[in-house]
């Protein structure tokens, strides 16, 4: 509704969108950066952040990238099921009809792993999400699983993504073995004040902008009151659309985003 308004031919800070116009904050090229140094190394890697930071959105960008030919992507968020959940799901993620005791699934997981790496030629992609939530046994696994050939090799991407704590999670004594396994960590930092500018514009201009929008006083009000974390500047910047579409305000300033932070209890 508030595309007409204000001359849009798109949804404005959409979730869909794609990969490849992405805003290149900082920390975005940081991130994708650091995944292409695993991709070449391979082996772990971790990546934290606060919530909305952008991590998802990153590592879609990133496994966008891979060539379906050469890599094999398997997306695993249940991190707070058993452990037999977890090898279940990364059976079936490689093809494979899960076996019903452990040490089976253990060996079939990694006879699995290695016949996509070495007769395939596929290297495959673990992306285990909100890992912060994770038990100290299932963490205990993963150094277990991913151990090949006496860890002489890696045959394998594992990416394992979390809020920042998950750092403390990993510098417990329990957890130290998979912690020194890890070759790349990347913590990602909100958008800097002159990049939430930047963002707006940016994600303005996709939906079809024509003009500016949103005064700079009413940028400088986001950048403040969002901290600079996306999915709030995505947020409150929707919010103050929709609330400057009703006052039938031409451009978007302070008082519309003051007004926009009451309504949203943000």
């Amino acid at each position: 509704m508030y595309k007409v308004f204000y001359s849009l031919t798109g949804t404005a800070f959409a979730k869909e969108m794609k990969a490849t116009d992405s805003y290149r904050s900082t920390a975005f090229l940081e991130t994708v950066a650091r995944l292409e140094y695993l991709k070449k190394t391979r082996g772990m890697g971790l990546v934290v952040g606060e919530p909305g930071a952008g991590k998802t959105f990153a590592l879609r960008a990133f496994t966008e990238s891979l060539n379906p030919s050469l890599y094999k992507v398997i997306y695993f968020p249940l991190s707070t099921g058993t452990v037999m959940d977890f090898y279940r799901g990364l059976a079936r993620g490689l093809g494979e009809e899960p076996l019903f005791r452990k040490v089976d699934l253990f060996h079939q997981i990694q006879r699995a792993v290695l016949v996509y790496f070495r007769e395939r030629k596929i290297t495959p992609v673990f992306i285990l999400d909100e890992m912060q939530m994770a038990k100290d046994l299932f963490l205990c696994d993963l150094s277990i699983l991913f151990n090949f050939g006496m860890d002489s090799e890696d045959p394998y991407i594992l990416i394992l993504v979390g809020l920042p704590h998950l750092l403390d999670r990993l510098s417990l004594n329990q957890t130290r073995p998979l912690s020194q396994r890890i070759v790349m960590r990347y913590k990602l930092e909100p958008l800097q004040k002159e990049e939430v500018a930047g963002y707006i514009r940016h994600h303005m201009e996709l939906a079809g902008a024509k003009h500016p929008v949103f005064t700079d006083a009413a940028v400088e009000a986001i950048a403040s009151r969002s901290r600079g974390w996306p999915r709030l500047v995505n947020n409150l910047s929707t919010h103050c659309l929709l609330y400057g579409f009703q006052a039938r305000k031409e451009q978007i300033d302070e008082e519309v985003v003051r007004q926009a932070v009451a309504e949203a209890g943000m």
